[in-house]
């Protein structure tokens, strides 16, 4: 089964373009090192939670959307090895040099999927 790095982070809305062309950039070197699909996703319908929600999560502010996204993996080892290699490649410190996004501000972790139904 396939392993999956999932991500949710706050973007100033000014910067959706610049977010994308970066996005799909990081897409050309995670598909080199492993990676099965890359998925980017917009906040549309991000409600406001009594206790917690997304855009608490990562301290969102006003002029702030909620991005979810992930990255699969055929394995974790698949992952670990992509994110080593990830770490060491001058591309990801080029694209990722000035962020349209601050990173403080990201959660992100490996996920093992326990159900995967498609139609």
């Amino acid at each position: 089964m396939a392993y999956v790095e999932g991500f949710v982070l706050a973007v100033p809305r000014d910067k959706k373009d610049a977010y994308r062309a970066m996005a799909a950039k990081t897409w050309q070197v995670f598909k080199e090192f492993g990676a099965v699909r890359q998925v980017e996703c917009w906040s549309d319908d991000v409600p406001n939670g009594q206790v917690t929600d997304f855009r608490r999560a990562v301290q969102g502010r006003a002029d702030d959307d909620v991005v979810f996204s992930w990255v699969e993996y055929p394995s974790k080892e698949v992952r670990d090895a992509a994110n080593q290699k990830l770490m060491e490649d001058p591309r990801m410190e080029d694209i990722v040099r000035e962020p349209p996004f601050d990173g403080k501000r990201m959660i992100l972790g490996g996920f093992a999927p326990i159900l995967d139904e498609r139609t």
